[in-house]
């Protein structure tokens, strides 16, 4: 795994991160828990800058256990490594999104095993529509130009994915559904390296304002009167992590002007577009707003 790369590990070593999900990594429940029970390392790897620690434990078995703050707004690690009575064997450096990508990793194969479950309910693989996949690759084409930064918000299991990976582009896709995720994963239709359970409301923990050059999300839904407030939340705080172009599809003309509504007062400019095909109910309205600000 890259977190082997990372720590400059050997293969068969094993490697665990102390939480189990990345809202997790926010609250941090488990790592402050081990620091406070006294956790009694032999020796560790110090990632530079902040970015966590590795411990080497002995007991009960032999392991690398993985902490990091970095997510979170409680930072407990920095006092915790002055008081490890191991050796810091080495310190090490790695990029921000390297690290990022590692850790996506690991909780994608973890979640793909269902480490984190106690058996799966999904007994059907997911569905994968070609024309639609053809469909929104067209429409994609002359909108998102190649090689730029994308996160896709609301993947499900990737269906809408499959045209990004069809115009070359290699997104972050987030799911806060982890089963359909999961079932994205199982099929191969998902980079583990970079496909991630999350709220999307929580996006701002996880990156920068301005980190993407485009934010994309594909029949995000169903909007209405009662469920707007937390869709309004999910569109504002994906789109601030847009640099340049938000773009969302979905079902009705009145969900897209909502979606167009928000972001026209949160400095963007946003076009509403029909995209209807007949008997389709995939895509049939588009909002493509360009930051003004």
């Amino acid at each position: 795994m890259l977190l082997h790369r990372i720590l400059d590990l050997k293969d068969e070593d094993e490697i665990f991160l102390a939480e189990e999900s990345w809202e997790d990594l926010i609250a941090l429940p488990v790592t402050s828990e081990l620091l406070s029970s006294g956790i009694k390392p032999d020796r560790a790897i110090e990632i530079e800058n902040g970015w966590g620690i590795a411990f080497h434990l002995s007991q009960p078995q032999e392991f690398w256990l993985i902490l990091t703050d970095f997510y979170s707004k409680e930072k407990m690690l920095k006092e915790f490594l002055p008081l490890v009575d191991g050796p810091i064997c080495k310190t090490i450096k790695t990029a921000k999104y390297s690290f990022f990508e590692a850790i996506a990793e690991y909780f994608s194969n973890s979640l793909s095993k269902e480490l984190f479950c106690e058996s799966c309910h999904v007994k059907e693989g997911p569905l994968y529509i070609e024309d639609r996949i053809r469909r929104l690759q067209s429409f994609l084409c002359p909108i998102i130009p190649k090689k730029v930064r994308l996160l896709e918000i609301c993947c499900g299991s990737g269906m809408a994915t499959q045209s990004l990976y069809k115009l070359g582009c290699r997104p972050f896709s987030m799911e806060r559904d982890r089963c359909e995720l999961c079932q994205g994963l199982k099929s191969g239709k998902l980079d583990p390296q970079r496909s991630f359970v999350m709220d999307a409301r929580l996006l701002g923990s996880l990156f920068d304002p301005g980190s993407f050059d485009v934010v994309v999300g594909f029949m995000i839904g169903l909007i209405d009167q009662v469920n707007w407030n937390m869709w309004k939340e999910i569109v504002l705080s994906a789109s601030n992590l847009a640099r340049q172009t938000a773009l969302y599809t979905v079902y009705t003309q009145k969900e897209a002007n909502l979606i167009a509504k928000v972001l026209q007062g949160a400095c963007w400019s946003a076009e509403v577009i029909d995209n209807r095909d007949p008997g389709g109910i995939f895509d049939q309205w588009a909002v493509l707003a360009e930051r003004k600000c």
